[in-house]
């Protein structure tokens, strides 16, 4: 079917990727193309799981201010623990985004190598299991992400394992989100029309309204997954890597209607990132006479990310 009759994201299963590895892989990346998004339903993460991370995230945001803030750590550019309610900023927005959130990293051994960039994390005292809940969620979207980059690179006709070597060790952030209730006449939206920085984005949590991405015609088109499943998106390290084959799309929370205004909004956003020293080069494949190459100098993902996080505020120069 001809993806200008596709006005919608549709569902996919990830359980199709074992049958029908190229059958899936086809369909993700027609999906990326089309929209910069996907959805994806049987991604593996259990659900038992994900029900202990939205209780101990909405026990952790409902915590005294004070006691949060003492997870706070403003020289560390937000990579680990909390960051307070507007404090991050859409690139080249006025206003300040209408959340606050916690950052979960990889844990590294003592004296690993990559430690000086991927530092340790922070762990609160409450809720009790809270380390336990979102180490194990770390590790199982750090799977489905595997899964699925095994997926772009058989669409991308590399070898399926091509990114393997790439997200070792990789600098992946799971993140907890909290957009607090908000008053009728609130200056700014709860995240600010933007471009995730990394590989992909697995997301879940989308299913309350508010999530909208910058289709082709120039207008904002709702993303409504079913329960459970995931909201996958490019990156701007995919899209760079791809040169635009596969292309990072802008996209926001706006505020919700009147009747709803009163009511928290939790998101789990997982930004799959490549270790530290990973090259972005474009792909060979990705560059034609019709698409030259757009990014001559390649750039380690270190430095490209820290790039980013001075424009987004989460760094001071």
């Amino acid at each position: 079917m001809p993806d200008t009759l596709l006005s919608e994201i549709p569902t996919l299963s990830l359980a199709d990727e074992a049958g029908d590895p190229a059958g899936f892989a086809a369909a993700l990346g027609g999906s990326f193309e089309r929209f910069g998004f996907a959805v994806i339903a049987d991604h593996g993460i259990p659900t038992d799981l994900i029900a202990r991370g939205w209780a101990d995230t909405a026990d952790f945001f409902a915590l005294p201010e004070d006691e949060k803030r003492r997870y706070f750590t403003p020289a560390g550019g937000g990579q680990r623990g909390y960051t307070p309610f507007r404090t991050e900023i859409a690139k080249g927005a006025s206003v300040v985004d209408l959340k606050e959130f916690w950052h979960v990293g990889r844990d590294l051994p003592a004296g690993h190598p990559l430690a000086d960039r991927m530092p340790p994390n922070i762990w609160p005292e409450r809720p009790e299991r809270f380390k336990d809940t979102f180490l194990q969620l770390y590790a199982a979207f750090d799977r489905a992400g595997d899964r699925i980059l095994s997926a772009i690179a058989r669409h991308l006709k590399l070898a399926p394992n091509w990114f393997d070597p790439a997200v070792e060790n990789g600098n992946s952030i799971l993140r907890l989100l909290h957009y607090p209730p908000i008053p009728v006449d609130a200056e700014g939206v709860r995240a600010g029309a933007h471009e995730d920085i990394n590989l992909i984005t697995l997301l879940l949590g989308a299913e309350e309204a508010g999530l909208e991405l910058l289709d082709r015609d120039g207008q904002w088109l709702p993303v409504k997954p079913p329960e459970g499943a995931l909201v996958v998106n490019v990156g701007d390290m995919l899209q760079r890597l791809t040169n635009h084959v596969l292309p990072s799309t802008s996209h926001r929370v706006v505020n919700p209607p009147p009747e709803r205004r009163g009511v928290s909004r939790y998101s789990m956003p997982f930004f799959l990132h490549p270790n530290p020293d990973f090259l972005i080069e474009t792909l060979p494949g990705c560059i034609s006479a019709e698409r030259p190459n757009r990014y001559e100098t390649p750039i380690t993902s270190h430095d490209y990310l820290h790039e980013r996080l001075v424009e987004i505020g989460l760094v001071k120069k």
